[in-house]
């Protein structure tokens, strides 16, 4: 890549971080705590511009504005939940809006989603995909509140176990609202070979993210695959294995998906660097 190329792409992610910080600005019961700081907007911008660098900021909106929206759903889940109850009553309100309830008075949460939906339903593919995103962010939702589960009864998951319950980061719940933001109604055979792909790839996200965040993980308590008996150099080598499979599950879909396998591609290898040198919350 040229520094001319480079120099594109970032522009484009500044455009993209624009947008961010003005979503933070119209949902501030979302994003109001400290770790929502500016470095984390501008490496999700460039996160997204890398991955996909033959999109515009108006292609890159909703992976953007889906992204943010799962780092807030995040933060209360994990750090504000304070009990079941209100861990159950995040999924509740989500998926009740996610079906077509209006948001939540005074709920930044469901407001965002809400907005989210409805730009989603106005896309061509969304009579095809929107049942597709529904069951995405179930199963984010539900994997959040057994993480959550997890960590506030003490229990440890095996490695496995936990790895089960990568649909918790959110990858293909975002990957999902940007496919259908950015493609045409798809065919019914390549739906599933799409959505196989996207969860390979998460996966290997999952893993990535944990080796890059050990330390704020360890702080925060929040659980690791390095915290679950597997060693570096043995999480290092399923991610290997889950990426070189990831990559089989992509091949078949560049000849007529060539901006989806691309993608998703890009996607992995960007956090393979990023969660070498860094994270996206910000401190405490």
């Amino acid at each position: 890549m040229t520094a001319v190329e480079s120099g594109m792409i970032c522009a484009v992610a500044g455009q993209c971080q624009r947008d961010m910080r003005g979503w933070a600005a119209e949902y501030p019961g979302l994003f109001s705590a400290k770790p929502f700081d500016a470095a984390l907007y501008s490496t999700l911008s460039l996160a997204m511009a890398f991955s996909g660098p033959w999109f515009d900021a108006k292609q890159l909106r909703m992976a953007n504005k889906v992204c943010l929206w799962a780092f807030g759903l995040d933060w209360l889940v994990d750090y504000v939940a304070a009990s079941p109850e209100e861990a159950e009553g995040v999924t509740r309100r989500s998926l009740a809006v996610a079906g077509g309830a209006p948001p939540v008075p005074g709920d930044d949460l469901t407001r965002m989603l809400a907005d989210i939906r409805d730009e989603l339903a106005a896309s061509p593919s969304f009579p095809a995909l929107g049942p597709v995103w529904r069951e995405e962010l179930r199963s984010m939702l539900e994997a959040m509140l057994l993480e959550w589960r997890w960590k506030t009864e003490g229990r440890r998951p095996s490695f496995e176990e936990y790895l089960g319950n990568a649909d918790n980061l959110g990858f293909s719940f975002a990957f999902t609202s940007h496919w259908i933001h950015t493609s045409g109604p798809p065919a019914a055979a390549d739906v599933d070979r799409i959505r196989e792909a996207s969860r390979a790839v998460q996966r290997v996200i999952r893993l990535l993210n944990d080796l890059g965040t050990y330390e704020r993980d360890v702080s925060w308590g929040d659980l690791n695959a390095l915290l679950l008996g597997a060693t570096r150099p043995e999480v290092e080598r399923r991610i290997a294995a889950l990426a070189a499979r990831s990559r089989e599950l992509i091949a078949p879909l560049r000849p007529d998906h060539p901006e989806i396998a691309g993608y998703l591609e890009r996607q992995m290898d960007f956090c393979a660097g990023f969660y070498h040198v860094g994270d996206y919350w910000g401190a405490l």
